[in-house]
């Protein structure tokens, strides 16, 4: 096993920062917003990339490459509050790659890669991109396939990417394995909106003073960037290590999942909310782009089941080898 990234996935990591830094700085989200999803130019050019496809094979129209890099992509997507349908569709590629028949590969992995459709992810309650998507992975008790759903527009605290409630849909089954190949690349998002606000965080303190210091030379300041830290890069660890065992060690899959899943949505909640008090008064205010990145944590942790489920999952293995 790897500790740390590839030449190559060092090499995707930087593109896809710089790219999505001059395409999508955080200051278009509000635009986003307003709009109810990402700019479809913006997602043609995504699109041309490759990066629906990045980890589905080449004969269906993908990039080859594996569950890491993924991982990587969607951290940067999460990194930009990025709202086109790139985590959505590219999490729905990998799962059918990885888990879905011969027939769901070949109907629905070249058009998910060329972008001619996209898919939804989410809950039966809650599935984000689900509006106008032609396919959605539901990570209900039991994941599925829900070919052409019927998705009742719903409204939620992240107005950036469109939202809704799966109505009904022609379904098929997919194995357990599908669930956690998704709830890590979804903790993978998480991770990239943790470190935004955390970078958010410790450029403030540097920046604003009192009583003629920055404030993040006070204790109080610097002990909270610190805990944010911690909590990013633990996030970070458990999402690289699960993103490794759904390619190297299946049977470690589903734990290592849970754990990220946890540790991942803990790590975003701990960062955005610390940037916010952070920066104070001004931290609370509309103006402020801190609460995009706030609202897109807490509908990605709705997403994964909520925090306590993988707690308990992972209390329950535990009890299990003991």
């Amino acid at each position: 096993m790897r500790f740390d990234l590839t030449e190559d996935q060092r090499e995707i990591r930087d593109v896809a920062r710089g790219f999505l830094r001059e395409r999508a700085p955080i200051d278009t989200v509000r635009a986003d917003a307003d709009r109810g999803g990402g700019d479809p130019a913006l997602w043609r050019d995504v699109v041309e990339l490759g990066w629906p496809g990045i980890a589905v094979a080449e004969e269906h129209g993908g990039q080859g490459l594996d569950a890491v890099t993924l991982a990587v992509l969607l951290e940067e997507a999460g990194l930009a509050c990025l709202s086109t349908p790139l985590a959505s569709t590219a999490t729905v590629a990998a799962v059918l790659q990885a888990c879905g028949t011969d027939e769901q590969r070949a109907t629905w992995l070249p058009r998910l890669t060329s972008g001619e459709v996209t898919a939804g992810l989410g809950v039966t309650d809650l599935v984000v991109d689900g509006p106008g998507a032609a396919v959605a992975l539901l990570l209900d008790d039991e994941p599925r396939l829900v070919i052409d759903p019927d998705v009742a527009p719903v409204t939620t605290v992240d107005p950036t990417r469109p939202a809704g409630r799966m109505r009904g849909g022609r379904s098929e089954p997919l194995p357990a394995e599908a669930a956690h190949r998704a709830r890590t690349a979804i903790a993978a998002e998480l991770v990239g909106v943790g470190q935004r606000a955390l970078d958010l965080a410790v450029a403030y303190a540097k920046d604003r003073e009192q009583f003629g210091r920055p404030i993040g030379a006070f204790q109080a300041v610097a002990h909270r960037c610190a805990r944010m830290l911690l909590e990013v890069e633990s996030g970070r660890s458990t999402v690289h290590h699960a993103a490794w065992a759904a390619d190297a060690d299946r049977d470690r899959l589903h734990e290592a999942a849970a754990l990220a899943a946890a540790s991942a949505a803990i790590g975003a909640r701990e960062a955005t909310a610390g940037a916010i008090q952070v920066h104070g008064g001004i931290g609370f205010t509309w103006e402020a782009d801190l609460h995009w990145l706030y609202k897109r944590a807490q509908v990605d942790t709705a997403l994964l089941g909520g925090i306590a489920t993988h707690r308990r999952a992972l209390g329950r293995m535990a009890v299990g080898r003991g």
